[in-house]
């Protein structure tokens, strides 16, 4: 418990870490906006990740997994979640610049599947494989969340939210999979995620 604590703590810094390097590090993306703007481009990446049932199922199924895995190798609970954040910043670039990036929506669906299943079968893979499968998922979701940024928000305010709100949906997962470990109760994420995989099935077949 002692080791995954320290996990925890040492995932929050880096995901900090990661926002400072991504909103500093890519000034062609801050346009002249006022104040207002700013503010309004932060309010709308804060809410893009949580106004969509398949962003929500897809990151809190990578914090599920990540604490899963992480049971068998710490590095697993901070790994995964600031892989997909990373990776996700680069997404949203794309997006952002409209760089056509091929098979977007069915990857977002994808993650849903995948992680469900690796969840609910209590998959561990190697830190290199977990993390290319999560890259990939979250090049999509970012991808959507740059592509559909309003025209008049600031482009490191906007990023600024969607990543912050992506962290906080990865802490949550984590947390409720502490709890059920905690309380002695792993089926209920295997539970989760047969739920994230069903949600990504309805979904795939909605559209």
């Amino acid at each position: 418990m002692k080791h995954l604590k320290h996990s925890l703590r040492r995932l929050n810094l880096l995901q900090l870490a990661t926002l400072a390097l991504f909103t500093s590090g890519i000034p062609s993306l801050a346009h002249a906006h006022a104040v207002s703007g700013e503010a309004s481009g932060l309010l709308h990446g804060l809410a893009h990740p949580i106004g969509g049932l398949d962003h929500v199922c897809a990151m809190i199924g990578v914090g599920l997994w990540a604490a899963q895995m992480g049971s068998a190798n710490g590095r697993a609970v901070w790994l995964a979640p600031l892989t997909f954040v990373t990776v996700m910043a680069l997404g949203g670039v794309l997006g952002m610049a409209a760089i056509p990036l091929a098979y977007t929506e069915q990857g977002i669906v994808m993650s849903l599947l995948v992680l469900g299943v690796l969840i609910a079968a209590a998959v561990r893979l190697p830190l290199l494989a977990s993390s290319a499968i999560v890259g990939v998922f979250a090049l999509c979701h970012g991808y959507a969340h740059g592509a559909e940024m309003p025209q008049d928000a600031s482009g490191l305010a906007y990023a600024a939210g969607f990543m912050l709100a992506t962290a906080m949906l990865h802490a949550s997962g984590i947390a409720t999979a502490l709890f059920a470990r905690s309380k002695g109760r792993t089926q209920w994420l295997r539970i989760a995620g047969a739920a994230i995989a069903l949600c990504g099935g309805g979904i795939w077949f909605a559209v």
